[in-house]
């Protein structure tokens, strides 16, 4: 459903719309600087580069995609992504700063390619391939995510830099971080790691209006000073001597015009470098595209992104961004969920984000480098918390016990090996649970749709195959092509097998049809049994049902 009427954007800017604009710019901003900075450096990149990317997000790609209240800029989910690049490129911690440059170049010549094939699949309407993954592997991959993020940053909250290299390893060394803390640094990071847990637990809205934030760096800045983490000196606590200094302060440039970078294309000549780039475009374009849908559903006036536009967007943005610097940017959740929190009405408020950050880093660069490391990673191991919740695990096990194999198979397969491989992982164990249900080869690439027009006022669906993951484009598109006076009715009662992917989206659709005063039925779930006794779980018709068809089943909706 990416046809939409237009965003609300310049009617919508007099008096209190604009000012509410204003508003939710400036308290995004004040959440957007600190996460840009934590996501630049865990990324292996200068601290500005996230700051750029959030920039020219807020003032190029507003005006490219329909997106009314959708920020977009750097996000952690793609921090093991860019870090990654830049390690096989010869950069990373242990490099040195010469090699980290050279590095960090050539990641920008691999997202610029990456930006120009985003455009590219945006010019041929290929945002509607972001439907055709399975759910369960998106999230099951999110999640891995997060334990990598906190893997990383735990360590450097607490003052300590990892022998380790790999998650599962870094996971194991935790315990020995935590032995040989640096306690000065420890109490910085723990303490702002407690203030953004503590901060979810309060009920006031006024204060949590107030991003938790900035409220750990107006924390983190004021200990910096304490310990006086300007000047290198050592200091004793029971008995063992720890250094302190500059190096747990973020580092960056006097002069914004200094910390602009060009990128270096000789990487793109590299099987290396290819390989980056389909990573680039490939999970970010993923991200983005899940990431404008899920703000659609928070938009309190429904309004609908075109998400070839909202693509095409993010493809100009991350080609401009990494021309200067920039890390690679998606339609960012947590931002954008925070803009229609605090009352956005436009476009605008994403643009005023960006002139603030554009500004804060012009003027007050000497403020930023006052930042302690460990309060930014800090902020980061909540983040990978938040996309590895405990709620996460639980919620698949209640839409199924199955959907729990598939999300743990492909969360352990990316800690085991890389996002593509785990991610090809999920899927695979995912094919062999539909197999396993008796879903068909044939029911992987086709639907079996037969459609007729019962009456005037109506066209029926039947779908004979089994209804999965793989063909819910297809099924997808069928329906959206029927005519808007008419009402749907998708009848389900010859299928084998509907998998939860589909269900979950069946559900968003019948939303959508809601909103615009259509009508879709699903009927013919009758004779299925659900996996579990979530709404969205799969169904499965027994054998002895599965003759026994009509397309006269009762109306069920899904």
């Amino acid at each position: 459903m990416t046809n939409a009427t237009s965003p609300t954007d310049v009617r919508q800017t007099g008096g209190g719309s604009l000012r509410a604009d204003v508003i939710s710019g400036l308290l995004v901003f004040l959440i957007a600087l600190p996460l840009c900075l934590a996501i630049s450096l865990a990324s292996g990149c200068p601290a500005t580069a996230g700051v750029f990317t959030a920039i020219v997000g807020g003032l190029v790609a507003p005006w490219i995609s329909n997106s009314a209240l959708t920020i977009k800029g750097p996000a952690a989910g793609l921090i093991v992504i860019v870090l990654g690049c830049i390690v096989e490129f010869g950069g990373g911690p242990d490099a040195s700063s010469d090699a980290s440059m050279n590095a960090y170049r050539l990641m920008l010549g691999v997202a610029v390619a990456a930006g120009a094939l985003q455009i590219g699949l945006a010019l041929l309407r290929s945002g509607i391939l972001s439907e055709l993954f399975p759910l369960t592997v998106v999230h099951g991959m999110l999640a891995a995510i997060g334990v990598i993020i906190m893997s990383k940053q735990t360590h450097l909250m607490l003052g300590v830099k990892p022998l380790a290299k790999e998650p599962l390893e870094l996971i194991a060394e935790i315990p020995r971080s935590m032995w040989n803390l640096n306690p000065e640094i420890a109490l910085i990071g723990t303490s702002s790691l407690l203030v953004l847990f503590g901060w979810q637990m309060i009920k006031n809205p006024t204060i949590r209006r107030i991003p938790a934030q900035l409220i750990v760096v107006l924390l983190g800045i004021p200990l910096a000073y304490y310990f006086d983490l300007d000047h290198t000196h050592t200091y004793t606590f029971a008995g063992y001597s720890y250094e302190v200094g500059q190096q747990f302060l973020v580092n960056i440039p006097g002069s914004i015009a200094q910390a602009i970078t060009t990128p270096d294309f000789s990487g793109l000549s590299t099987m290396t470098g290819w390989k980056w780039v389909m990573m680039f475009m490939m999970i970010g374009t993923l991200e983005s595209l899940l990431s404008a849908k899920a703000v659609d559903l928070l938009d309190p006036l429904r309004r609908k992104s075109d998400l070839n536009k909202d693509l095409l967007a993010v493809g100009v943005g991350n080609t401009l961004c990494a021309f200067i610097g920039g890390i690679p940017m998606i339609s960012e959740i947590v931002r954008s969920k925070a803009n229609i929190d605090n009352g956005a009405k436009s476009r605008f408020a994403n643009m005023f984000h960006a002139i603030f950050l554009l500004q804060f880093v012009a003027l007050l660069p000497g403020l930023i480098h006052r930042i302690p490391l460990a309060t930014l990673a800090a902020m980061l191991t909540f983040t990978g918390f938040r996309l590895a919740h405990p709620r996460e695990f639980l919620h698949m096990y209640k839409v199924g016990p199955e959907q729990l194999i598939i999300f743990c198979s492909t969360l352990i397969g990316v800690l085991a090996t890389d996002l593509l491989i785990g991610v090809a992982i999920g899927i695979a164990v995912k094919l062999a649970i539909h197999f396993w249900n008796g879903v068909s080869m044939r029911s992987l690439v086709s639907p079996g749709l037969e459609i007729d027009e019962p009456d005037e006022f109506t066209t029926r669906i039947r779908v004979r195959n089994a209804a999965v993951f793989s063909t819910w484009i297809t099924l997808r598109k069928q329906i959206l092509a029927i005519d808007t006076e008419r009402t749907v009715i998708l009848d389900l009662s010859p299928t084998t097998f509907v998998d939860h992917t589909v269900m979950e989206k069946l559900h968003e659709l019948q939303e959508d049809f809601h909103h615009e005063g259509r009508y879709l039925l699903v009927i013919g779930l009758k004779e299925h049994l659900m996996l579990s006794s979530h709404p969205k779980s799969a169904r499965k018709k027994p054998s002895s049902s599965a003759t026994n068809s009509s397309i006269d089943t009762p109306s069920q909706s899904v």
